[in-house]
């Protein structure tokens, strides 16, 4: 690969994770205007469990309006982003994403640790998240937190 290639590929693998830390940002500062640059038209949001399933921008605006509705505040940190370029196709790629969130819900706090698989690509405004399905390994009140966390049925 030449230095061209191997300095894009960086600076895209770059763009990528700033996409990924923004989305956690974004979601916290309720930010609707950054929810239209984090997906793309024709996005997908899931979520393992099945709660999420939203396709296309509006849908996901709307999906998470309702969210916030119901939240307070939240702070969403992420720990660790692997990223894969597709081979066939520059603008595409993959993405698994490991964080937490701390939620405040209907004057509980919780606390969440999430996983995001990720699909990317590169549009007129730069990368994108064009499909994400949410998953938790524990969504739960921090008074409970100590007890869940060593269970092996989180």
């Amino acid at each position: 690969m030449d230095i061209e290639k191997r300095l894009k590929t960086l600076e895209d693998r770059e763009d990528i994770k700033t996409l990924a830390i923004m989305y956690g940002i974004i979601m916290d500062e309720r930010d609707f205007d950054g929810i239209k640059r984090l997906f793309t038209i024709d996005g997908v949001l899931r979520s393992a469990d099945g709660v999420f399933n939203a396709a296309g921008l509006d849908s996901i605006l709307e999906t998470y309006q309702n969210r916030f509705d119901v939240l307070g505040a939240t702070n969403h940190v992420l720990h660790s982003h692997v990223i894969k370029f597709s081979d066939n196709d520059e603008d595409e790629a993959k993405g698994l994403v490991t964080s937490h969130a701390e939620v405040s819900r209907k004057g509980d706090a919780s606390v969440v640790a999430l996983r995001y698989q990720d699909e990317y690509k590169r549009t007129s405004v730069g990368w994108q998240i064009r499909f994400r399905e949410m998953s938790y390994m524990y969504y739960v009140n921090v008074a409970e937190y100590k007890d869940t966390l060593i269970s092996d049925d989180r």
